[in-house]
């Protein structure tokens, strides 16, 4: 019989590019990224009850409980998989709200993977990456557990082997509303595409970073004081923003220089997440 964990890893993400090559006609924005993970996360811990209530047991501030991901992936599996059990939630939540580093989307992939393990439901991984596509697009690349390139609104994808170097994190005290980014009249929207091969040599560039730069000068701050160490970019549609470095002592001497004014941390890329390394 497999033991399984007491408490379940939602990784954080990357975007180690952003360029928007479209948009949909239902608004949706057409996108080219890559998604390589991080060995740092929020971790989540669930014990079933037998009266088919979902509840949430950690307070997050700002979200009610009916609009968590956490709760709604649980809530959308139970229907989906037809069991009559519940489960209590604890969320320890280490990944900041509006950072782009995926946080919500984690917390959700890792609720759907773990339910249904511990719910017996059977669903296989494209059936759950499916499952959390109707909560977010950044949803199924967490579900899988492998880093990607990524097509579509997100959520074609195609596994990629990526060197897995160490990042400093930096964590500006803003919060950036991603639909703000998106509606922006001045966002870039025709992207020329581009190939995995044109990423591995060099090109690529995050849309949003000018955007952002602009409307939230901490995140502006934190890319030139990061910069100083190692080129430096921005996640997503922000706030946070990373940098890598080869070796762990060299990106730990420049976390230990900006640490005093800054809110970060330093982790390890990873092209299987922590998330798929438990289920393996």
């Amino acid at each position: 019989m497999t033991t399984l964990p007491k408490h379940w890893p939602a990784p954080a993400k990357l975007n180690l590019f952003l360029h928007i090559t479209g948009r949909r006609a239902d608004g949706y924005h057409l996108l080219q990224t890559v998604f390589q993970f991080l060995d740092f996360g929020d971790v989540l811990a669930f014990t079933p009850r037998g009266d088919g209530r979902i509840e949430r047991l950690t307070d997050v501030p700002g979200v009610p409980a009916e609009q968590d991901l956490v709760v709604r992936a649980a809530t959308l599996l139970k229907q989906q998989a037809g069991v009559d059990v519940g489960v209590d939630i604890v969320l320890d939540k280490r990944l900041p709200m509006g950072g782009g580093l995926g946080g919500g989307s984690s917390d959700a992939a890792t609720t759907l993977v773990a339910l249904n393990q511990l719910w017996g439901c059977g669903l296989s991984l494209e059936q759950l990456a499916g499952l959390g596509l109707q909560l977010g697009a950044d949803v199924p690349v967490f579900v899988r557990g492998q880093a990607a390139w990524a097509e579509g609104v997100g959520e074609v994808l195609k596994p990629v082997e990526l060197p897995e170097p160490w990042f400093v994190v930096l964590i500006p005290p803003v919060s950036v509303s991603t639909a703000k980014v998106f509606s922006d009249p001045q966002l870039i929207r025709d992207c020329p595409a581009i190939t995995i091969r044109d990423f591995l040599s060099g090109q690529g560039v995050n849309v949003c970073e000018p955007l952002v730069r602009q409307g939230w000068p901490e995140v502006d701050a934190a890319l030139r004081e990061l910069s100083e160490f190692a080129p430096a970019r921005m996640t997503g549609t922000g706030a946070c923003v990373f940098a890598a470095f080869e070796r762990e002592d060299q990106a730990q001497a420049a976390w230990q220089q900006l640490s005093d004014k800054w809110a970060g941390f330093v982790a390890r890329g990873k092209n299987t997440s922590p998330l798929r390394q438990v289920l393996n």
